[in-house]
Parts: C-alpha cells; sequence; structure tokens
C-alpha cells in the first residue's frame, strides 16, 4: 500500500485583510494561505461586488425621484452638482434616463458630460457602478462614449460625488432629442437610435404639487406612479386604512390598484380613466398626500376589513429591483 502522505496545514495569512491586493482567480492568494485566490480573500472580494444594495439611492438629495427615473420614466434630465465643483473642461454634468445606443455615458464635443441611468450594471450596486462610469466620463476625451464595466469593490459611490446640499430637479421631456444639440446632423446610427428611442417612449409628466409622482398615458387607460419613501410595512398599513374606508381613489373612476417595490422603496399605482390627464390629477394627489399622512400616523391596530385591505394589497405587490 502506498504510503499516506504527511498532512500539512495551510500557512495563516501573514498580512492583513486591507494589505491583500487584487490577483487572478486561479493565482495563489497574496495573504499566504497555499489557496487560490478565488477560494481564498477573492470570494469575499467577489461577494463585495455582487451583493446586492437595495437602496443604492438612499441618502442622495431626490432618492424617490432617483428611483422613477431609473424604473418608469421614459425621457428625462436632472443637472447634478459635484462636490467641490465640476472640474475644468466639464461645463456640466446631466444625468439621463437613457442616451443613445445605450451608452452608459458620453461626453460630448464641448466637453459636457452626459450620465445614463436606465443602463445595465455589472454588480449589485447600481450606485458605485453609476459613480465608476462618471469618474471615467469627466476625463474621457470629448466627443466619445464611455464603455461600461465592472466597479472596483472599493470605488467610489454616487454619494461620495455628489454634493449633498444639492437639488434634484428631474426635467421630463416629450423624446430624446436632448441627446444632440443638432438633432438635425446626428450621425446615422444616432438618428436611427433617437427615432426607436422617440417611438416607443410613453407621455409622462412629474407632477408638481407633491414629490415623486408620475402620471403615464396608455391606449386603454392611464396611471399614476408614485414613488414614496416611508417604510413599507408603515405605508403598507396606511394605505389599506384609506382603502378600508374608500378613501384612496384620487377622483372619481380612479382606482388604487396595488404598488411594487424598486430599489427599497414602495410604488403605489392608480388606475385613471383614459381622459384624466396630468393637470386633473394634481389636486386629488395633494388631497390624498394628506390623507396619507394622518393615517401614517396613527399606530392603532389594523380592523378586521383594514387587514383585509392590507392583504389584497400585499398580494397585487411585485418587486422590480
Amino acid at each position: 500500500m502506498a504510503k499516506k502522505r504527511p498532512q500539512t496545514k495551510a500557512k495563516r495569512p501573514q498580512i492583513t485583510e486591507g494589505e491583500v491586493p487584487v490577483v487572478g482567480a486561479r493565482e495563489p492568494c497574496p495573504c499566504g494561505s497555499g489557496r487560490r485566490y478565488k477560494a481564498c480573500h477573492g470570494r469575499a472580494a467577489a461577494h463585495a461586488v455582487t451583493e446586492l444594495v437595495h437602496r443604492p439611492f438612499e441618502g442622495l438629495p431626490g432618492e424617490c425621484d432617483w428611483v422613477a427615473l431609473r424604473e418608469l420614466v421614459p425621457a428625462a434630465t436632472v443637472e447634478l452638482p459635484l462636490k467641490g465643483g465640476l472640474p475644468e473642461g466639464v461645463p456640466s454634468l446631466t444625468l439621463a434616463t437613457v442616451l443613445p445606443m445605450a451608452w452608459p455615458a458620453l461626453r460630448r464635443d464641448d466637453g459636457s458630460v452626459l450620465l445614463g441611468l436606465q443602463n445595465d450594471t455589472a454588480s449589485g450596486d447600481i450606485s458605485r457602478d453609476l459613480a465608476d462610469t462618471l469618474q471615467r466620463a469627466l476625463t474621457a476625451e470629448p466627443g466619445t462614449p464611455v464603455e461600461g464595466r465592472r466597479a472596483p469593490a472599493d470605488g467610489p459611490r454616487l454619494q461620495d460625488l455628489l454634493d449633498p446640499e444639492g437639488v434634484f430637479e428631474p426635467v421630463v421631456h416629450s423624446g430624446f432629442e436632448f441627446w444632440v444639440p443638432d438633432s438635425e446632423n446626428a450621425t446615422p446610427e444616432v438618428a436611427a437610435s433617437l427615432e426607436r428611442a422617440n417611438a416607443a417612449a410613453i407621455p409622462t409628466a412629474k407632477l408638481t404639487g407633491v414629490d415623486a409622482a408620475y402620471w403615464c398615458e396608455t391606449p386603454d387607460k392611464n396611471h399614476l406612479r408614485w414613488v414614496m419613501p416611508h417604510p413599507e410595512e408603515q405605508l403598507l398599513d396606511a394605505l389599506a386604512r384609506l382603502h378600508a374606508a374608500g378613501r384612496s381613489n384620487l377622483g372619481e373612476g380612479t382606482r388604487l390598484v396595488g404598488s411594487f417595490r424598486a430599489h427599497g422603496l414602495t410604488v403605489p399605482v392608480w388606475d385613471l380613466p383614459s381622459g384624466v390627464g396630468a393637470d386633473d390629477i394634481e389636486k386629488p394627489a395633494a388631497e390624498f398626500a394628506e390623507r396619507l399622512a394622518a393615517a401614517l400616523a396613527s399606530d392603532a391596530p389594523l380592523t378586521a376589513d383594514e387587514r383585509r385591505a392590507r392583504g389584497g394589497l400585499t398580494n397585487r405587490q411585485v418587486t422590480l429591483s
């Protein structure tokens, strides 16, 4: 019989966690353990990159509008302020829902930067991916798009780059002409992308009387989708109280049909008659906001009718992200 080889214990790491450099997955881990990087410190690094951040926009001004522009609004832009101001040679920084050819970012010929929001991200932290794209766009050559990539796990997030005191004021557009200063002289590729995007855009408007509420028009009926910052359980209780009391609608012919989750926030949705426009819903939405505030302030146990209403709302809830 073959002799058994003597068992040897792997060496313990000789350097601290913060000092372990990144190497190839199959290379020996620099910590000295004797294992491959992917089975040692690379495992934690991979987890840090892929772990889902449920509220990636938390802490940014206008978190609810960030979620709306990421998930609900076809065409919109927002001017973004950087900490310490814009670097020399960058006259403006604009967040856009979508860019031509789904570019993650674009530095225009004049040096201005457009950052796309509705793009696939390589990690579980949208904020970190966007911050990485933004940093590369700020130093890109004018007139070039910025390609996507996996952001470093220790890279900055939007919360580290954007001015926390800045305002976040989305401007909703009817189309995507904001892509190019002169759409008539756009390249054939950009012109074709612009035409396709305009054809697919659903008419959308932001309400002015309440925060992060967006009206949209579809062929059969219109909708109001309202991103709310309140804790989910508390909000569902409040909506159930109003629904059981017959006070959850936004006027005649309207109906609260459910909600969905997006990036850690809850988004109630109302069906509206096709003839009800954004201006028509401004006053009812403001009145509903007052009713909701009162319902949110209540800590009384739910009644049987309110529990049934809550169950119905919960059963119709879906998660987008």
